[in-house]
């Protein structure tokens, strides 16, 4: 088995702040690795000293097998990035924007050319080629910012939230891509992301970071049977009854609910969970809307290993 990324013992402080604690990382090639986390979780900090862009504190790394601090100029030839909001130049059309990227990469003018053209095609912006990038959707930006960081052919690539902003389709759109470039190109991917379902979609492989430090990894069936093989969750008829069917939950259950979506979901740790619940909902007159037993979820999975939702974190600008 062949690791594309390895990390070991990561650490690297800004000031007072700890962003990243001691992270450990091992990434098989040909995957999609994702680094799951609230804003302010170390993600965008782990990129940066994988992508060779911050010196760690403590701890080593390697990039296809290249050290990123003694053999930085190595990694930089295997890697392409996009960050958390497109680079592109938004005065120049997006061939032109491409085409610069393959000049300062070293391409003769013509390879250059067939490079941006081949890549427009791919990523379904050859109508909008010839057009400045700032009359572009922000789901056109993102798609030529990632074309931007494949112009050199990367065997590794990282996307840091790489949907941020981008409406359901969009996103969608750019999931695509990024399934075609691990399946057809064997580029190993790693993705961060605080969309537990972008993760549970894409990523072969994830890491839960919280506080600058990975507190669990494994594949999306891993870590959801790690904290509850299944889950109740119901809602109520009628909205007014939310408390009270709170209340019943957790007085039959033995565990908060937890509350979302107008319903309210708890692990099931026992079988007659699902028939006392139902027989107390009875009793107390509560008609229900809805009643399921399913498996845990990612958002399930991140609540029971850190205490909370990834959206709930402070923002943390830079040390995300």
């Amino acid at each position: 088995m062949s690791y594309a990324i390895q990390a070991d013992g990561l650490v690297k402080r800004f000031g007072a702040t700890t962003a990243l604690a001691g992270v450990d990382l091992v990434v098989q090639t040909g995957t999609v690795f994702g680094l799951l986390g609230p804003n302010g979780a170390g993600k965008t900090t782990a990129v940066r000293v994988l992508a060779t862009l911050l010196q760690p504190d403590e701890g080593r790394a390697s990039v296809g097998g290249y050290d990123v601090f003694r053999q930085a100029h190595q990694v930089r030839q295997l890697i392409g990035l996009t960050g958390q909001y497109a680079s592109v130049d938004e005065t120049l059309t997006g061939a032109e924007n491409l085409l610069l990227i393959g000049r300062l990469l070293g391409l003769r003018r013509a390879t250059a050319r067939a490079r941006a053209g081949e890549l427009l095609a791919d990523f379904h912006l050859s109508d909008a080629a010839d057009r400045p990038a700032r009359t572009y959707s922000g789901g056109m930006r993102r798609r030529l910012d990632l074309a931007a960081s494949l112009v050199g052919r990367p065997q590794v690539l990282f996307l840091d939230e790489p949907t941020t902003g981008l409406d359901p389709r969009s996103r969608t759109e750019l999931w695509e891509i990024v399934r075609s470039l691990v399946a057809e190109e064997g580029v190993t991917v790693l993705l961060t992301t605080q969309y537990l379902e972008e993760a549970d979609h894409l990523a072969d492989e994830i890491a839960v970071v919280d506080h600058g430090t990975v507190v669990a990894t494994g594949s999306p069936d891993v870590l959801k049977a790690r904290t509850s093989g299944q889950v109740l969750a119901v809602r109520p008829a009628d909205p007014a009854h939310l408390p009270l069917l709170s209340s019943l939950l957790r007085e039959t259950a033995g565990v908060e609910p937890d509350l979302a979506q107008g319903g309210a979901t708890v692990p099931v740790r026992d079988r007659a969970l699902l028939p006392a619940v139902v027989r107390r909902l009875d009793e107390a007159g509560v008609d229900v809307g809805e009643l399921a037993l399913r498996g845990s979820s990612l958002d399930e999975v991140f609540l029971a290993l850190t205490g909370h939702r990834p959206e709930s974190a402070n923002n943390q600008g830079s040390l995300s």
